[in-house]
């Protein structure tokens, strides 16, 4: 089996209640959709082609049935998934604005992804690993913390390239203000770092400015991203840094982008058989980096011109597709 065989992704699974068009006098009604970064993140990989599993934590309950289902259908790993009959799954009502852009109302805490800890991990998970992907999701309170951490600290002690995506959610944090040391603690656990621009933004709070947030983070991590929806992207690497812009198309709902995105590269990285071992060999080749990126910016570009989450999330010939059409252009 090869190092970088599989992408698991780590976090929360957790329903979408997507708002439907208001139509004057009637009932306001919601879609149900599955959803949750990290269970989207496996999904873009698996739709494009990848090998992924999902951990975590669902509810016994029909909605956690639901995802289940919904993650087994997409064609993404479920081998390491726990249930529990303690708490339910994790529901969100997303309203989304004429640019589709979304806010969110959030039933969590309490919640059953809430409820994984550390002894929850089959070790097999990280023996085949080759990517281990989270969200700042599972950083909200105390023991999903410590047992997020914890994954981290195993995948990268069994030679796994651990990749985090920031994906704040202020409304899920205590005082609805994330944590900025739990937050330094596990983006200086990772390899791989995507933040979109506001979440940078966050970090400059902290008594930093940009520059010396990416500094720091570039003492322990090998590649920052930073995606700012239709304006251009950003990579800093230790050795070289670029701008890319994207690709422009008309949003409909910005569910998912940033995981159709990180799935994206992700699965690229698996196709070429990077792992952290040859994950400095692959930042070396700048060209194979930016069109891996734009790989990337093109699976998020599609998942924006549709409705949901998994619903979403494109194939690789989609992908391919839009690239293409982009060049010709």
């Amino acid at each position: 089996m090869s190092r970088a065989d599989t992408i698991v992704c780590f976090g929360e699974a957790l329903i979408d209640f997507l708002a439907a068009p208001v139509v004057p006098g009637q009932t306001r009604t919601f879609q149900q959709f599955a959803g949750g970064a990290p269970a989207n993140a496996a999904v873009a990989v698996a739709k494009l082609g990848g090998r992924c599993e999902f951990v975590g934590m669902l509810g016994e309950d029909m909605f956690g049935d639901f995802l289940l289902h919904s993650l087994r259908d997409a064609g993404a790993g479920v081998r390491y998934v726990r249930r529990t009959s303690r708490a339910n799954t994790a529901l969100a009502f997303v309203s989304l604005d004429a640019g589709g852009e979304r806010s969110f109302s959030f039933y969590r805490p309490p919640a059953a992804d809430l409820l994984f800890r550390g002894t929850d991990f089959d070790p097999a998970c990280f023996a085949e690993a080759g990517v281990f992907h989270l969200c700042s999701n599972s950083l909200t309170d105390e023991d999903i913390a410590a047992a997020t951490l914890s994954g981290m600290a195993l995948a990268r002690a069994a030679g796994a390239l651990v990749s985090l995506d920031l994906n704040l959610r202020p409304a899920l944090w205590p005082g609805a203000t994330p944590a900025l040391p739990v937050l330094w603690r596990a983006l200086e656990a990772a390899d791989l770092i995507k933040l979109a621009r506001e979440e940078l933004d966050y970090l400059v709070r902290g008594g930093l400015d940009e520059v010396a947030v990416v500094e720091r983070l570039l003492r322990h991590a090998r590649l920052v991203l930073v995606t700012d929806g239709a304006a251009s992207m950003r990579w800093h690497a230790r050795d070289g840094n670029g701008v890319l812009d994207t690709i422009r198309v008309n949003p409909v709902d910005t569910t998912a982008a940033g995981d159709a995105f990180i799935g994206g590269l992700l699965s690229q990285l698996q196709l070429a058989g990077v792992d952290a071992a040859r994950f400095d060999a692959f930042l070396a080749d700048t060209p194979e980096l930016e069109r891996c990126l734009r790989y990337a910016s093109a699976c998020g570009a599609l998942a924006v011109t549709r409705h949901g989450a998994f619903a979403a999330l494109p194939t690789r010939e989609e992908a391919l597709a839009l690239l293409d059409a982009a060049v010709s252009a």
